[in-house]
């Protein structure tokens, strides 16, 4: 007998050939994707399960996979405005400095990674000062994570060398191997940040894991003329030249490209991370989108962090991604609805290894699963699934979330903890975050 029957549903399996399963049903047992039918063949083949739930007409589709995020800057939201990128950094850092400590990044990541759960993403990427306790956070919400060792050369958060991000780095690796909902990764800043020795020792340490590598990458042109100063090369090149692309490499943001870059990526198979609210709202510039994809680059999308990009909403970075292409472009068909809907989904999954598991709604697939609302104004008539779920959903139509079968947000309420209690905890510390930057 499987646990839970799900049927009534519209089903959008986010597969390679954008399967849609009107009136559907899908079966879960021991966190897995058992079946996928339609409610009338399930019916007649008398499908059990312990429990029963009518997705009444509603979508059922696979979880978001943000595959950029800094969950626990949510602590900073609002906190610096109107800046480009590298001042802005001046300002994000001072206030970090004084605010984070293991303890406030564990309540920052509950609070970021509950945003992301009750949005509809059930995966993760993320890059912070203290990965543990990211790590820890998404445990408790019951979501998967890609998080690991930070590599930084600055004076940064806790005063560590880049012996102390070495033996860390190791240790998450280990604490981590055989872990279902964590998938470890190595993430220093960026190459404007980060030492070409101190970026090889870091890429070592993922390759000798076999795990991913991560870093900002090419995400304004102040970057691009740093690097151009410093080392005689563009970001892309200089990456290149340290031998620090490839398929289990992912670059957040790419903004700044030519067409030798788009190449060296291409050919490398590296992964890119598009994040076009954080880059709207910093003024960074709209990324070569159309040129990416025309070139064969997975493209995955991501939220940034909240101090940046003030909200950690998937849905209106799909809905950017898809409209800037087109707009920039001046051409109507630059992206496809389908196209952007993978990059939150299944390319997601490629890009962190784990294609094979999550990503899609299949049979023997796990069951990360989410439900979007479609009995509302904003949904009604609704000819094209796909097309609604990229240019009329959004976050506030997630009722129900599904993490390896389990129920962690049901009717719009994260099950596993009081999230209340954390929001307290938060609002108790704002005096304090404001009080950094005065």
């Amino acid at each position: 007998m499987d646990d839970i029957l799900i049927k009534d549903a519209l089903i959008v399996t986010c597969d390679p050939a954008h399967t849609i399963i009107e009136n559907g049903a899908l079966t879960l047992r021991d966190g897995k994707i058992t079946a996928l039918e339609s409610s009338d063949i399930a019916s007649a083949s008398s499908f059990r399960a312990k429990k029963t739930i009518s997705a009444n007409g509603n979508i059922v589709m696979p979880g978001l996979i943000n595959m950029h995020c800094h969950a626990a800057d949510s602590l900073f939201r609002g906190l610096v405005e109107n800046l480009p990128l590298e001042e802005w950094l001046g300002r994000v850092w001072i206030a970090e400095k004084a605010i984070l400590t293991p303890e406030t990044t564990y309540l920052g990541s509950i609070l970021g990674l509950a945003e992301n759960l009750l949005s509809g993403a059930t995966t993760v990427m993320d890059m912070f000062w203290y990965p543990e306790e990211t790590a820890n956070a998404a445990k408790k919400l019951g979501m998967r994570i890609s998080t690991g060792g930070i590599f930084f050369d600055l004076p940064g958060i806790g005063g560590r060398s880049h012996e102390d991000y070495i033996s860390e780095a190791h240790q998450f690796s280990q604490n981590h191997e055989a872990d279902e909902n964590v998938i470890p990764a190595i993430l220093p800043h960026g190459s404007y940040t980060v030492s070409p020795e101190n970026l090889t020792d870091a890429k070592r340490i993922a390759d000798d894991y076999g795990i991913l590598f991560c870093t900002h990458a090419a995400e304004t042109e102040a970057e691009q003329n740093d690097i151009k100063t410093r080392y005689n090369n563009s970001v892309i090149r200089h990456l290149d030249e340290h031998k620090l692309l490839g398929e289990n490499v992912v670059l957040a943001h790419c903004v700044h490209l030519d067409e030798k870059e788009i190449s060296l990526l291409a050919k490398s198979k590296t992964n890119v991370v598009l994040n076009p609210m954080s880059n709207l709202k910093l003024g960074s510039g709209i990324a070569p989108v159309k040129e990416m994809k025309r070139a064969g680059i997975n493209l995955t999308i991501g939220t940034d962090g909240a101090i940046s990009g003030n909200d950690l909403d998937m849905w209106l970075a799909m809905r950017l991604t898809c409209g800037l292409a087109k707009g920039f472009n001046m051409e109507a068909d630059a992206l496809t609805a389908e196209q952007v809907l993978h990059m939150a989904t299944i390319n997601g999954a490629k890009a962190l290894g784990k294609s094979e598991s999550i990503g899609s709604l299949e049979i023997g697939k796990c069951a990360d699963i989410i439900m979007v609302d479609v009995n509302n104004s904003h949904s009604i008539p609704l000819f094209d699934p796909i097309t609604h779920l990229v240019f009329g959903a959004g976050r506030s139509d997630i009722t129900d979330v599904f993490v390896s079968g389990k129920h962690v947000v049901e009717n719009k309420k994260i099950t596993g903890i009081e999230i209340e209690k954390i929001y307290d905890k938060v609002r108790e510390l704002a005096p304090q975050i404001k009080a950094s930057l005065e």
